[in-house]
């Protein structure tokens, strides 16, 4: 049987009984079709999942009673990835999204960059990032995870790496040294990944200047929705949750 989970933004005990926003119960009713009774877990972003069963599917609230808490709490990684983006058209930037977050990143920064195709102000990009925030949750869902990656207000380049950027890795064709060549990091990474057509030559300097160091990915230009992915999958394997089965 599948194991539906659903993430609730509010606190979570056993002996709770809460009701559904709208989005959250046309999902379980009007997609998934779930019926009075099916068991379902809840997570917050706490690190912990919650064992829940539905008491009615009325389609102005499903209500759910929270039963308890359900094994330990997720443990926190040993090596945090933060990820810094450029924010590349619709479907490219939302498929790196979803799948930096099924891989383990744990901080998500969207950037602008000055070959950024994407322009987004105002209401358009509020919208943008609730509708990204989204994706990271359904992730989350899907992958297991119990605790919520850090979606940072989306941000020019330039200012981002002025704020400093420790332990930053800066994904370039052009760069001499490969991950594996690197000395493991101590806790945390931040990896920079341009959008498409990568970053000019005076946002890589700016980068370089910043401290950050120029590693490639074989010899194969990468897109910029494959780039990062490929990047996280290998710092796990080197560094990260990927040595522990």
């Amino acid at each position: 049987m599948r194991d539906h989970r659903i993430f609730v933004d509010e606190p979570l005990a056993p002996g709770q009984t809460l009701v559904l926003p709208p989005d959250a119960t046309q999902h379980l009713i009007g997609v998934l079709r779930l019926t009075t009774g099916t068991a379902i877990r809840l997570f917050n972003g706490d690190g912990l999942d919650y064992a829940g069963r539905l008491l009615d599917t009325n389609r102005r609230g499903v209500r759910i009673a929270v039963e308890q808490a359900d094994g330990l709490p997720e443990a926190h990684p040993s090596l945090t990835i933060r990820l810094g983006l450029g924010v590349s058209r619709g479907e490219r930037f939302d498929y790196a999204l979803q799948k930096a977050v099924e891989l383990g990143v744990n901080e998500i920064q969207p950037l602008f960059t000055e070959r950024s195709v994407v322009r987004l102000a105002g209401d358009r990009l509020a919208k943008r990032e609730r509708h990204w925030r989204g994706i990271l949750i359904s992730a989350c869902e899907q992958s297991g995870r119990r605790r919520l990656p850090l979606l940072a207000p989306t941000t020019r380049l330039g200012d981002w790496l002025a704020r400093g950027q420790p332990g930053g890795l800066l994904l370039d064709p052009r760069a001499e040294g490969c991950l594996p060549d690197l000395a493991a990091p101590q806790g945390a990474v931040t990896l920079l990944v341009g959008t498409e057509g990568g970053l000019d030559d005076e946002e890589r300097g700016t980068a370089l200047r910043a401290g950050f160091t120029g590693v490639r990915l074989g010899p194969r230009i990468l897109r910029t929705e494959t780039a990062p992915l490929a990047a996280i999958a290998a710092i796990q394997v080197l560094w990260g949750d990927f040595r522990r089965c």
